[in-house]
């Protein structure tokens, strides 16, 4: 029963991180604003315009796409709780370690996404950068919407990670030493 319990956990935990990172790719992906700059020249900007924001589309649904294949794991081994036995360890070391290259591309392209986006709002004077967000408000506001659900969708892989390497370590374990008591 602890087992079903935890897998149903991760299940839950997989889908919030998949559909926030569905989220956060539509939000970028598809968030454009055009301004009429000195009256004659027409501007359009969006997520082409910051390579961060580009890869942090591609990444998220890269990672959306991970969780949903995860996701069928999870019930595939929910279903089937005995029969799996023989080559869990290997797949439970091919879950950790994917886990953790998902959390850590997902938090890097979210934190580069986002030292893009500030030097969006604050401009850099010594490399005669203006600043865009007093242009563009709505795209930026948007963005910022979807970089925090991005970063709310890598904290659920954070939370994943463990559950994986508890499953992962909990192998090598005695039987009495990492058993979780759910009453």
């Amino acid at each position: 029963m602890e087992s079903r319990t935890m897998v149903k956990m991760e299940a839950f935990l997989r889908l919030c991180a998949m559909m926030l990172s569905i989220l956060a790719a539509c939000l970028v992906g598809l968030d454009s604003q055009t301004k009429l700059l000195f009256n004659t020249i027409e501007r359009k900007a969006t997520f082409r315009d910051l390579d961060a924001l580009f890869v942090l589309v591609h990444v998220d649904s890269v990672v959306a796409g991970y969780n949903l294949l995860q996701l069928g794991r999870c019930f595939i081994s929910a279903r089937f709780e005995g029969s799996l036995k023989g080559s869990y360890l290997y797949l439970a070391w091919v879950c950790f370690l994917l886990d953790q290259i998902a959390v850590y591309v997902s938090f890097g392209a979210n934190s580069a996404a986002l030292q893009a986006s500030v030097l969006a709002i604050t401009g850099a004077r010594s490399f005669q950068w203006m600043k865009l967000c007093n242009r563009y408000t709505r795209f930026c506001v948007q963005i910022g919407g979807a970089l925090f659900c991005s970063y709310a969708a890598s904290l659920f892989m954070a939370v994943i990670s463990s559950i994986s390497a508890f499953n992962l370590f909990r192998l090598y374990s005695p039987k009495q030493f990492l058993l979780l008591k759910f009453n």
